[in-house]
């Protein structure tokens, strides 16, 4: 074999061999893409089967006067008249006829401090005044002997029986007799003041109820001292205080802003923060003349026209001043949902109520009314939980998660 034959058989180190497990390269990223393809499938099915995730609310009680409310606010209960009870005697209790809440009448004895030492000085004021007055007896009786003797005298010297100085002696003992009886009196009238102020020092020991009403505290105890200024160590000024359960009302901050929307004699509707589910009818009886420039409002005064034995001082209320006095079927509570939790499914409204296991039960509403901030339904009661701004997922019977807030 010649030289240039051999040339042809030799081996070129720079070409590539073949290989035929290797694959081109797109294979690799078509299965990378089928992979991927696959997790996001898996993906999205688990998605399209999970529960929806939903936020949900309470069904409320509500009142149809909120559909006519021109304002709210809040205030706290308070009576107009009311004392702290204390006595104008320094002296140690004695005696405590009540305790907190215990009805008194007006004049009724409900505390009595020691008093001895008054009681002592009364009766002998009195015992001067009975002397005074035997006193008074006695010189009337001298007065109607002198006066006698002073006729009989007079008769004998106009028969020249007696001498004239006989006559001025029995004269000047008539005079000083009569003159006697005015200084009698007065010492009466003297001894009768004396035992008047001896009077007012007993009563003042017997501490009276000064209106009827109700004790809402005792701050002093058999033993305590009791002072009129509570100035002293350790001493008491009020044994009690007290209010008029009758002259309630709730005084309510409104804001200047506001204030042009409220009338005297305005009708309004009153809620106890400890009974919500009662609301008593009341109107509008004064609107103090101050603004407070600290929270830039007015004290609205507004008065019960019904009673209810529940109310106390002190307790937190809302008032809804309203456009008008409500019916007597507007009084009554009704279920409530806030707007967001009605959703059209077809041609009616529903509501989701959620129950147990988290499923949600699909219920129709037939009529709504809007309620300020709500709207009335039927067909759920207070207490039940909806789901708000539901989904297309959400459907009657659907298992749905709560929103973790």
């Amino acid at each position: 074999m010649s030289s240039p034959d051999l040339a042809k058989l030799q081996i070129d180190r720079g070409a590539k061999s073949f290989n035929p497990k290797r694959r081109p390269k797109w294979v690799k990223w078509a299965v990378i893409a089928a992979i991927v393809a696959v997790i996001v499938g898996s993906v999205v099915a688990r998605s399209a089967g999970a529960p929806a995730t939903v936020e949900v609310a309470t069904v409320s009680s509500a009142f149809p006067s909120q559909g006519f409310t021109t304002l709210n606010a809040t205030g706290r209960v308070s009576a107009w008249r009311k004392a702290a009870v204390s006595t104008k005697a320094t002296g140690r209790l004695e005696w405590l006829g009540v305790q907190e809440g215990t009805r008194v009448k007006q004049g009724e004895v409900i505390a009595r401090l020691e008093s001895l030492d008054v009681s002592a000085s009364r009766d002998s004021a009195m015992a001067n005044t009975t002397a005074a007055r035997a006193n008074l007896e006695q010189g009337e009786a001298e007065m109607r002997e002198a006066e006698a003797a002073y006729k009989r005298a007079q008769d004998l010297f106009a028969k020249n029986f007696i001498a004239e100085a006989a006559l001025d002696t029995a004269k000047a003992r008539y005079e000083k007799a009569k003159a006697s009886i005015s200084s009698l009196k007065a010492s009466i009238g003297v001894a009768e003041a004396n035992a008047r102020q001896a009077g007012v020092s007993v009563e003042q020991t017997l501490i009276r109820a000064p209106f009827d009403g109700i004790v809402l505290t005792k701050n002093a105890n058999v033993g305590d001292i009791i002072t009129p200024f509570s100035s002293a160590t350790d001493s008491k000024g009020a044994v009690v205080n007290m209010a008029d359960m009758d002259t309630l009302e709730v005084e309510a901050d409104v804001g200047e802003a506001s204030i042009g929307k409220i009338t005297v004699g305005m009708p309004t509707a009153i809620q106890l923060d400890a009974y919500p589910d009662v609301r008593l009818l009341g109107e509008v009886s004064r609107i103090v003349p101050t603004v407070d420039r600290a929270k830039a409002t007015l004290l609205v005064k507004v008065s019960f026209k019904e009673r209810d034995a529940r109310v106390l001082p002190d307790m937190s209320a809302k008032v809804a001043f309203l456009q008008r006095a409500p019916n007597a079927d507007e009084r009554k509570p009704v279920t409530a949902v806030r707007p967001e939790a009605l959703v059209k499914r077809g041609d009616k409204s529903v509501l989701y109520v959620l129950g147990e296991k988290n499923v949600v039960k699909e219920v129709a509403i037939a009529s709504q009314k809007k309620l300020g901030d709500f709207v009335q339904v039927e067909g759920v009661k207070a207490g039940d939980k909806v789901v708000l701004s539901p989904s297309e997922k959400v459907r009657d019977g659907a298992t749905v998660a709560l929103l973790k807030k």
